[in-house]
């Protein structure tokens, strides 16, 4: 497809709104030593040039509107268009944040109503004691609650640098672990899961050098953890504290309470729980809750109720870690969480739960006989599997996008061997999914048939298969190369 600049003609032009005295009254406000020398290179297009090119973009784009995106690990979910709605309402969108310094607050009573309302309902979902909506993603969640984490060992006059993190962690939380100062130091799991003796190892080698534990659970192979009590037991015996990563809270939404088994700190992905956007590069939201030792430490502003039912900002706490994101983080994210988690009621939000896991299983079900399963038990909202013995997960996957479907995650985590982890989701139908299994099973057997059937896949589509390593290392990002 041509480039918007392989489409310019000189002089095409299409119809201006500003009126030349309106320009030439601009050219008289800009200082002569900033202006160019010379236009701006721009493509000359007319109006249905410039609208048919985006337009005919647009339809070559994958959306989770669209299309099923099976990414185990990174849940891209159908994002309801009722909680679009609420977050533009005018009384949401056109707020601008520095009313809060009006009266401490008096100038956006209503918007601090709904943080709060919504902190307190994460609060109740999690067993977390309080909440910073502060973060902007994951992964600054993460680095929020880390540095938590190293707060209060610090209030206690301690130097604490070990931080402990499962083999089937998901990659950013050794960087966050990394970028808050501590060493990180692998777990090995056993049968898929973190191994209280590896913790007791770690405790004798390390002894009270332990900064903290980071778990995710269910984790990144879809398990759930059996020995969280244990674990988190093991390490307030020593006064280090266990870190939950929320990326999976999918599956348990509803059914558990992480503060009730023993987590100090909660992170929260509201993508991928609570049906805000996902990818793009943003906008994100990351909440972190912690329990009641820790709330000093939370990121400043915080948000109190008073007694009359009004609302303002607590003072600055010594102990806080400071600001991790501006204002108060991303407001229509966590006003379209908020919206979802009102929707669906405690009632609800179980069955996400529930729709999550079934959703799973009955994938890991239907693909058993093409698919190796390293770990042949139930799972929960994501599963593992191994591409089967001459096939590599990479084909499968370009076989998938050849056939319509977003390929699954794959090579990750590192202990499965030509590793495919596919997610459904809780909001996809048994239509979906056995349409994706169909794929997967004509896939396997073509491949078995015809070896060199999947070398060329995917056929059809605007990027054929690349050499990966050499568009990383040369890319071209324009079109005069």
């Amino acid at each position: 497809m041509q480039t918007i600049f392989e489409k310019s003609v000189p002089g095409r032009r299409t119809t201006g709104l500003a009126p030349e005295a309106a320009l030439h009254r601009a050219n008289e406000l800009v200082p002569g030593e900033l202006t160019r020398a010379q236009a701006v290179r721009l493509p000359e297009c007319s109006e249905l040039d410039v609208v048919r090119h985006f337009t005919q973009l647009a339809k070559l784009n994958y959306s989770v509107d669209a299309n099923f995106y099976p990414l185990g690990s990174c849940t891209m979910k159908y994002n309801p268009k009722v909680t679009e709605v609420v977050a533009a309402l005018p009384g949401f969108n056109k707020v601008h944040p520095l009313l809060a310094r009006i009266g401490n607050g008096q100038g956006c009573q209503g918007s601090m109503h709904c943080l709060y309302v919504l902190e307190r309902s994460l609060c109740a979902i999690t067993g977390m004691e309080a909440f910073t909506l502060q973060p902007m993603a994951g992964a600054n969640g993460e680095f929020t609650g880390v540095s938590i984490i190293a707060a209060y060992h610090r209030s206690k006059g301690r130097d604490r640098r070990i931080m402990l993190i499962p083999d089937a962690a998901h990659g950013t939380n050794p960087a966050s672990a990394a970028m808050a100062g501590f060493t990180v130091v692998e777990l090995p799991s056993r049968d898929g899961m973190v191994d209280p003796e590896a913790v007791k190892a770690a405790m004798d080698k390390y002894g009270e050098n332990i900064a903290g534990l980071m778990m995710t659970c269910p984790n990144t192979l879809g398990l759930m953890e059996v020995h969280l009590r244990e674990v988190a037991a093991l390490l307030h015996s020593i006064d280090a504290l266990v870190y939950y990563d929320g990326a999976n809270m999918n599956a348990i939404l509803g059914k558990m309470r992480v503060g009730d088994v023993g987590f100090d700190v909660v992170h929260l992905n509201l993508h991928k729980t609570f049906a805000t956007p996902h990818g793009g590069g943003g906008p994100g939201a990351g909440p972190v809750g912690v329990c009641e030792r820790l709330i000093p430490f939370l990121p400043s502003p915080r948000i109190t109720r008073k007694a009359d039912g009004s609302y303002e900002f607590l003072p600055d706490n010594p102990e806080s870690i400071g600001h991790v994101g501006p204002f108060y983080g991303s407001y229509g994210v966590l006003m379209k969480a908020l919206a979802y988690i009102l929707r669906l009621g405690g009632e609800g939000l179980e069955r996400v739960a529930e729709y999550a896991v079934l959703n799973a299983n009955y994938l890991r079900a239907k693909l058993k006989d093409v698919l190796d399963e390293p770990y042949d038990r139930i799972c929960m909202h994501e599963f593992v599997a191994s591409a089967p013995a001459g096939l590599k997960a990479l084909d499968i996957a370009k076989g998938l996008l050849e056939l319509g479907f977003h390929a699954p995650t794959m090579y990750f985590p590192l202990l499965v061997h030509e590793c495919l982890m596919p997610e459904p989701t809780e909001t996809e139908s048994m239509q979906t999914l056995d349409a994706f299994c169909d794929a997967v099973h004509a896939i396997v057997a073509r491949a078995k048939e015809d070896p060199e059937y999947l070398a060329e896949a995917p056929r059809g589509l605007p990027v054929s298969r690349l050499d990966e390593t050499e568009a990383a290392r040369k890319m071209h990002l324009t079109e005069d190369m």
